[in-house]
């Protein structure tokens, strides 16, 4: 038999009888209890082959988790793929064997039975097109516009704080994803629109208080600033103008709402701002509220307004702190009064000096050796004007001794002291305070703490729960390490790779050319990779979740031991600045042996996930390996948090985020595993949008964690 045989049968269908005797390797038990697939595999057999493969083998992973699942999954599986395409049919069993390892078998045929409610569910969801698909493109067009740099998360409503960009987490009003991410574009422009065209330079909140109807009145305003900042974006986006217009002719929606001509006229005045939306607001209070167009969103000025006072008081210090380098460094020379006085600018700086915005100006741009260098004084200046208008005349006076006494510590010091009371080392490290835009010196106080030995069969345990998917998972790792490694899809080579052969034969049928590619070549590779991995303790991992950690643990540690790269694992937890703890279970000089498998068995819930501090303490120590890959892999459950200290939310985010831009300024690649639904809301902001994974199974982890290796270490 030629290789053209080969092929030929490779495409043929499965007939009812092979499938009937593939499909008896994974269900042979529960048809010798009278139980029949005769009438299921005479549908499959009319599948084209590649789907009766992708049948068998998701057959083979449900069967590894449950026979009877299997069964019934075999007996529903082609009805399902008339519902859904075979991304949704994934989805459909993927979330009944979740159903399973949660809450049993029952539960979980329940939810296999329940397919047609699924497939509607999953046909809605796929009309629309979800915010984590396109947030990146997204917020590369928000970066690319004027002024102040916006993040973006998803919200319930679509608003701004003048910070953030809040959009909903998925848009379906259009059956056509092109068009749902137009509205996403529209909906995101008009928001910062309302941050650039100044919006929010008069306070909302004080202006809608002298109304009967003060929602009203704010929704009002709104209508006369969407048309307001329509004309802006029409003069300065001509091409989003058009798309947002045809977007409203699409939805019915009118551009300029019935009786409103003359004051959208008035609005479209190249000069008009705000305050003429505020005073036409005097003029039509009485009116009727028009419908709100579909990129409008919502204003919640006592959101914005907070935010507002937050960043005024942040960006007057960080100026007049700025101010202040400034003068120190370049001080302003003697200039002539209007009477020929001369001003000082040594005087000046003991007693609340100023420096003008021209001669700031020409510092600024001054070229060649002596030039200040400052890059955050123009975006602060520029935020500044996009609140104000312009720059206050107090904001120019430098109290005394400002800008002193604020190091930088973006090469963090470690230091540490014996305590009278404890052999125990305290480490301190410094905090990110997002609001100051600077670090809390020796801000934080860490020790390490040994993890309790727990002697039981927990290892033994999992491996033999595990032992089918830990083969897989030693083939695939066995596949990374170093030394003589097959190379795929070569130009030449010692062997026919029979996958990359059917895949040109196909494009050949296919009146394609045909590749070239088609053999396998041994080549030498060295490896030469550190990976450091950070488990989360907090209190929140308690239960199943702490199980599957330890789990995963078991099953990454003999898979990683195939490779021979360096490895060390730490836990984290902590309650406050002052009792930060860190959880050592392997070290890199640590061989993998029995008092390190206790360990893993010991791992306990703790507190509370204080994340910016450990990450500091990990890269110093993963920072001391000489490694040419250096990783650091987080597993967590949530976002960072803490109790007191207002920790949780935007600070512990950003505190967290700087820490790992500090890794990463060090040559350390970060990753994070995480288990919260929510995750994809936060974690492209810290991690990037490539640098992170949500899975909910301890069977996907160590698998994520090979796909980490291949896309850094091939």
């Amino acid at each position: 038999m030629n290789w053209l045989d080969v092929m030929h049968g490779l495409h043929h269908p499965l007939t009812a009888k092979q499938l009937q005797e593939i499909l008896n390797e994974y269900v042979g038990l529960i048809l010798m209890a009278h139980r029949q697939l005769d009438d299921a595999v005479k549908v499959l057999a009319n599948l084209p082959r590649p789907q009766q493969d992708w049948v068998v083998e998701w057959v083979r992973v449900v069967s590894r988790q449950n026979m009877e699942l299997a069964y019934e999954f075999i007996h529903q599986v082609a009805y399902a793929l008339t519902l859904m395409d075979e991304n949704g049919v994934e989805e459909w069993i993927t979330a009944v064997i979740e159903t399973y390892d949660k809450e049993g078998l029952n539960k979980a045929l329940d939810q296999l039975n329940a397919l047609g409610q699924f497939a509607q569910q999953y046909r809605l969801n796929n009309m629309g097109l979800p915010l984590v698909q396109i947030q990146s493109v997204l917020q590369h067009f928000i970066i690319g516009l004027d002024g102040r740099a916006l993040k973006m998360e998803h919200g319930d409503v679509a608003f701004t704080d003048t910070e953030t960009l809040f959009l909903p987490a998925s848009i379906h009003r259009f059956d056509d994803k092109t068009l749902n991410f137009l509205l996403y574009k529209a909906t995101a422009a008009h928001l910062w629109a309302q941050t650039w065209f100044g919006t929010w330079q008069l306070s909302l909140i004080t202006a809608s208080e002298q109304f009967p109807h003060r929602e009203k009145a704010i929704r009002l305003f709104h209508t006369l600033e969407r048309l307001r900042l329509d004309a802006c974006i029409a003069r300065e986006l001509s091409g989003l103008h058009r798309d947002m217009q045809r977007l409203l002719q699409l939805l019915n929606e009118p551009v300029i709402p019935t009786g409103w001509e003359t004051i959208a006229a008035r609005l479209a005045e190249p000069n008009a701002t705000v305050e003429d939306s505020y005073f036409i607001l005097n003029e039509i209070h009485t009116w009727a509220v028009p419908e709100p167009v579909a990129y409008q969103g919502v204003l919640l000025p006592e959101q914005v307004e907070r935010v507002i006072n937050l960043r005024k008081v942040h960006e007057k210090k960080a100026l007049q702190n700025a101010l202040a380098e400034l003068l120190h460094k370049h001080p302003e020379q003697p200039q002539n009064t209007d009477d020929g006085a001369q001003l000082n600018a040594q005087p000046m700086i003991e007693q609340q000096p100023t420096l003008t915005e021209r001669t700031l100006q020409n510092l600024l741009t001054m070229q060649g050796e002596g030039a200040p260098n400052i890059p955050e004084l123009q975006d602060i200046i520029a935020s500044i004007k996009q609140d104000y208008g312009e720059i206050p005349p107090d904001y120019w006076l430098i109290p005394a001794g400002a800008g002193q006494g604020e190091p930088d510590f973006l090469n963090p010091e470690k230091k540490h002291r014996d305590l009278a009371d404890t052999a125990q080392q305290i480490f301190s490290y410094p905090e990110w305070n997002y609001q100051r835009q600077r670090y809390h010196k020796d801000w934080c106080s860490l020790r390490e703490v040994d993890v309790a030995l727990k002697q039981d069969n927990f290892i033994q345990e999992t491996r033999c729960k595990y032992k089918g998917l830990l083969a897989n998972l030693r083939r695939t790792f066995e596949a990374l390490r170093g030394g003589n490694q097959w190379q795929r899809r070569q130009s030449y080579g010692e062997d026919i790779d029979l996958e990359a052969l059917i895949t040109a034969y196909t494009d050949a049928q296919a009146g394609h050319e045909m590749s070239q590619r088609v053999f396998t070549h041994l080549r030498r590779v060295e490896r030469d990779i550190a990976v450091m991995l950070m488990i989360d303790m907090s209190g929140s991992t308690k239960g199943w979740i702490n199980l599957a950690e330890r789990e995963s643990l078991v099953l990454l540690c003999d898979v990683l031991e195939l490779l021979g790269d360096r490895y060390a694992i730490y836990g984290f937890s902590g309650a406050t600045r002052k009792r930060c703890e860190i959880f050592p279970i392997k070290r890199f000089d640590e061989p993998y042996n029995t008092t390190v498998q206790q360990r893993i068995s010991g791992i306990s819930a703790q507190e509370y996930t204080r994340m910016g501090v450990a990450i500091r303490h990990l890269t110093h120590c993963l920072s001391e390996v000489d490694a040419h890959i250096r990783l650091l892999i987080t597993l967590s459950d949530g976002r960072p948090d803490d109790e007191g200290e207002n920790y949780r939310g935007v600070y512990g985010l950003e505190d967290t985020r700087q820490a790992l831009l500090e890794a990463k300024k060090i040559g350390i690649h970060p990753f994070c595993i995480t288990i919260d639904s929510q995750a994809k809301t936060y974690l492209p902001y810290m991690y990037g949008v490539v640098n992170y994974a949500v899975i909910d199974k301890v069977e996907q982890l160590p698998m994520k964690v090979a796909d980490v290796y291949r896309r850094l270490t091939t």
